[in-house]
């Protein structure tokens, strides 16, 4: 017997914060134009630089080094869609990229996981991409599943296991693509076309989206950027994520750090563009420090998420995966998790990201411990509840029964208190109470919760002949990949 899935629920994004001005906006991509031209991007695929050799791009052949003229960006990115529409399982769960809203999506991709049992570290597989497709799927704020973890069971093969994990325990969209052997590629995007039921419907309503990462500084990794090609001719939407670090992989300036990534997420979105007009493509920039005293990785601050999002808008007219999130450098919960997760939802409505929140990793999105989902969910809910929660009605100032009470007495036993004290949202993991009259603790209410939902909630199952067909995909890529091993 399977479970409801409840309708998602976007972020209204109503206060379109900006950090800096149009003049500033289009300095800076002045200096992503600057870069692409006078420096260029390495592109490690012969199909890549033939492609732009085609257009007019300055194609170092020996170094792989592509310069690309300002005039050339421009018309190329002049095709890329403001809008795109991810699909879900059913039209319901369609999520509209335009601006007007944020969806929530869960963090990816980790390779650890507190085991739900033992509770010690242990590497991620794929049952753990399932179970936590399907709690997920459970939480209507939830709108985008990204793979929390890693399928490391399946070797090579391990993106399409992650991919048919989603697409099996979630009606929601999914990020099933991402980079693979090329000659695997095709089978994510046949994956897809089964559940969508046709080709047509795969394009109308896509329901996995791909992200590419690329390699700082100014180069691109040859089998995402050849694997993004396939994912192009099929209609796929694809994201790419730069992710430079301030300090080693970029200059140690907010700026220059987003200036680089800017050149390379651009170059790729141009090549998909040269090579199949129109494709849907979004736009992620991740900046990062390196730590000025370890050398490790440290997240970067608000601001510049933020600006990242304006260049994405304002720059490039494209969507755009980023902007704030409630995951948090630190390796266990605690106050370090709790202040980074509640900085990240209370400014997530500021951002205007199409894709933001990133919920149920620890660790800087390296482990999963499961709780960390529902406190991170819980906190998003308290932000939703905040915005989207009141509505004016002077009937509620109550002014018959302040009158009849007066100075000095209460409220206690009044027909209307009874009424209305049920009306406020108290938030359970933070009130719920033990046998003794005191309140637990929140971590141990919210592993409870995940426990729950994982034993309870059981998404309607695509049909059996779907299933089967999805069955015989993977087995033939797995075929496919011992030829590459």
């Amino acid at each position: 017997m399977y479970s409801k899935t409840l309708d998602i629920i976007p972020f209204a994004t109503p206060f379109g914060g900006k950090i800096l001005s149009q003049k500033e906006v289009e300095t800076l991509k002045s200096g992503t134009l600057h870069l692409l031209e006078n420096v260029g991007v390495k592109f490690p695929s012969r199909k890549a630089l033939e492609i732009f050799a085609d257009h007019g791009a300055q194609v170092d052949m020996d170094t792989e080094i592509v310069r690309l003229p300002p005039s050339l960006v421009k018309k190329a990115m002049s095709t890329a869609p403001r809008s795109i529409t991810l699909g879900g399982r059913e039209e319901r769960f369609d999520l509209v990229l335009d601006g007007t809203q944020s969806y929530l999506c869960t963090d990816g991709c980790g390779v650890h996981v507190i085991d739900l049992k033992t509770r010690q570290q242990r590497a991620s597989r794929k049952s753990d991409v399932e179970l936590m497709a399907r709690v997920c799927d459970s939480l209507p704020l939830i709108s985008f599943f990204w793979p929390l973890v890693s399928a490391q069971d399946h070797g090579i093969t391990a993106p399409l296991h992650e991919c048919h994990a989603g697409l099996t325990n979630t009606l929601k969209h999914v990020r099933g693509g991402t980079t693979v052997a090329p000659q695997l590629a095709p089978y994510i995007v046949e994956m897809a076309t089964t559940v969508a039921g046709t080709e047509k419907q795969r394009r109308l309503h896509p329901p996995i989206c791909a992200n590419i990462c690329t390699i700082a500084p100014l180069a691109q990794d040859e089998a995402g950027i050849e694997t993004a090609l396939v994912y192009a001719e099929a209609g796929i939407p694809t994201s790419f994520m730069a992710m430079p670090t301030m300090g080693s992989t970029a200059p140690a300036t907010p700026l220059g750090a987003l200036v680089i990534g800017d050149a390379e997420v651009v170059s790729a979105m141009v090549l998909m563009q040269l090579a199949y007009p129109g494709t849907p493509v979004f736009h992620s920039i991740y900046t990062s420090l390196m730590h000025p005293r370890t050398g490790g990785y440290t997240s970067s601050s608000a601001p510049v998420s933020m600006i990242a999002t304006q260049l994405a808008h304002d720059a490039w007219n494209v969507p755009c995966l980023g902007g704030s999130g409630v995951d948090t450098d630190a390796t266990k919960i605690g106050w370090s998790s709790g202040s980074a997760g509640g900085m990240g939802a209370g400014t997530m409505p500021l951002y205007n990201a199409e894709i933001c929140g990133y919920l149920g990793l620890l660790g800087s999105a390296m482990i999963l411990q499961h709780e960390q989902l529902i406190l991170g969910y819980e906190l998003c809910r308290e932000v939703y509840d905040m915005l989207h929660g009141f509505d004016f009605d002077p009937q509620d100032m109550a002014l018959d029964v302040i009158e009849d009470i007066g100075p000095g007495g209460h409220f206690l036993r009044e027909k209307h208190t009874r009424k209305h004290i049920r009306d406020f949202h108290l938030p359970p993991i933070y009130n719920t109470m033990d046998e003794k009259g005191g309140f637990c603790d929140p971590q141990d209410v919210a592993l409870e919760e995940f426990k729950r939902i994982a034993e309870t909630h059981h998404p309607e199952p695509l049909a059996d002949e779907v299933l089967a067909e999805l069955d015989r995909i993977l087995a033939a890529a797995d075929r496919e990949a011992e030829k590459l091993a």
